[in-house]
């Protein structure tokens, strides 16, 4: 990855937005292939693919906690957390939250589901609810808590994997606990990334590492060898360091995630995380 990457994203993301600005209730804007081009030049894009990054740095090296609780209604848990004076942001913001534990008519879950809630959580930033300041705690507590939560709803709901590759894709519900996990084990004293298909590894670090913890719940719901049902997790098992793995796949993740239509077309835009061009300046 080249060394821009691994930037913080401008500071308009953690600035709370004026007190005369218009929420909307956000919209799909992405409706064909061509499309797309419209979404990678948006300041959506960038703001969310900074907020993704920042949060990777702030991790790095980092061991997990579990503290946070959630709410179960969308509206009432954005709006406890929202002072009344941007009580005209809940909405908009609700909306990503909403979308954030899949979809209730197909029963399926995907990385789709994922990226709005990492689009949740970059709306509270933009809007001073949350600050940047606060990475360990949004990716250890408030995103694991959430992968918590959906890992039960996959076990009892058997939810079917929105727009999995099968054993050639990363994972079939989840991609960014992989980007942000390996990030925390970058310069480890002792595990490297050969040992996360050790059985014995897995089991004895997992409470302390996201990505860890993914590898144990795969084997938990998947039967066989591991380099069967999980190739590309496999072959990156190969890979000499954590720094090497953590910079393939944040550009796996905007290759197989964040530039694919059947994705993005489900993708909402509102003030927030607006569909024109990324602003200079």
């Amino acid at each position: 990855m080249a060394e821009g990457e691994r930037q913080p994203p401008p500071d308009s993301s953690e600035e709370a937005p004026p007190a005369t600005q218009n929420f909307i209730i956000p919209k799909k804007e992405i409706h064909t292939v061509p499309d797309m081009g419209k979404w990678k030049r948006s300041q959506a894009y960038a703001d969310y693919i900074g907020f993704i990054l920042t949060l990777n740095e702030g991790v790095k090296g980092k061991k997990l906690t579990f503290e946070y609780r959630v709410s179960e209604e969308a509206e009432n848990l954005v709006a406890t957390v929202v002072p009344t004076h941007l009580a005209a942001a809940v909405p908009e913001v609700a909306v990503y939250l909403k979308e954030s534990v899949g979809n209730s008519t197909r029963i399926d879950y995907g990385t789709g589901h994922e990226a709005a809630f990492a689009a949740f959580l970059c709306c509270l930033c933009k809007i001073g609810v949350l600050r940047v300041d606060d990475q360990i705690a949004i990716v250890f507590k408030v995103f694991n808590r959430y992968l918590e939560v959906m890992r039960k709803l996959q076990k009892t709901y058997r939810m079917e994997p929105a727009g999995s590759q099968g054993v050639w894709g990363l994972d079939d519900f989840q991609f960014l606990p992989f980007i942000w996990g390996s990030s925390q084990l970058i310069d480890h004293p002792y595990l490297e990334p050969r040992h996360f298909v050790d059985e014995k590894a897995v089991n004895e670090n997992h409470k302390d590492y996201m990505f860890l913890e993914c590898i144990l719940f795969i084997t938990e719901m998947k039967t066989g060898p591991f380099a069967e049902h999980s190739n590309q997790l496999w072959n990156i098992s190969a890979v000499p360091s954590w720094s090497k793995v953590n910079q393939g796949l944040i550009r796996m993740y905007k290759a197989e995630c964040l530039e694919k239509f059947p994705v993005i077309q489900h993708f909402k835009f509102g003030s927030l995380l607006p569909i024109h061009p990324v602003t200079s300046g």
